[in-house]
This record gives structure tokens, C-alpha cells and sequence, in this order.
């Protein structure tokens, strides 16, 4: 199957990226301060190789970035992105906060129909 994604797109990356909740833990463990990659595989039952694979994920994203200080490549959290997503989504609280607000007013116009003395 051949995955189709559009050039440009980085917030799609960020999305991919943060589908995994293995990515998502490792964001969370480097929000707390840079980590090397054995640091980082640690709590994980999968091989260096698959844990390089999801930073080389998160990299793409720009999730994270790698530094290089002699034979210790740190990974370090790049939050940046997840501002993005952020403003992204704030456009469909507003949303989801008008409804909220619909429901509200149709369930106090309910009680006070159920409340009224019938006729």
C-alpha cells in the first residue's frame, strides 16, 4: 500500500507522529529533559532498532531534535510543533463550546417545561 501524503503538510507529520502511544511516551519522558536513546528504550520491550525508528518519526515531525556531544547523541523535546496542533484544534473548541452552550439552554428549557403545573 502506498501512503499518500501532501507536500508540505507538516501538521499531518505532528498527527502521525503522536497516533503512537509509544512516540507519546517518549515525549512525555523527554519533556522531563534530554535522554539518550538506550535512556529512552529502556521502559520499552522492542530493540533499539524500532525505538530509532519512532525517533526518526518524531524527528520528521520536529517533535524532537539530536545533539551530538562526542559519542552521546542526546534527544532533546522540540514543543514548537505542538503549538501548532493547539491553534489548530482551538477553532473546533470553539465550536464543540456553542453547542455545549445550545445543549445547555435546550435542557434548562426542558426542566422548566417538566417543572411547570399542567393545565
Amino acid at each position: 500500500m502506498v501512503e499518500y501524503k501532501m507536500p508540505g503538510d507538516p501538521l499531518s507529520d505532528v498527527f502521525a507522529a503522536l497516533a503512537d502511544p509509544t512516540r507519546r511516551a517518549i515525549l512525555a519522558r523527554l519533556a522531563e529533559g534530554e535522554a539518550t536513546v538506550n535512556e529512552l528504550a529502556a521502559p520499552f520491550p522492542m530493540s533499539l532498532q524500532a525505538i530509532s525508528k519512532h525517533l526518526k518519526v518524531l524527528e520528521r515531525a520536529g517533535l524532537i531534535s539530536r545533539g551530538r556531544d562526542a559519542q552521546w547523541r542526546p534527544c532533546r523535546f522540540e514543543p514548537a510543533p505542538l503549538r501548532e496542533v493547539a491553534d489548530w484544534a482551538e477553532q473546533y473548541r470553539r465550536f464543540w463550546e456553542e453547542r455545549y452552550a445550545q445543549l445547555d439552554s435546550y435542557l434548562r428549557e426542558m426542566k422548566e417545561n417538566r417543572d411547570e403545573p399542567d393545565r
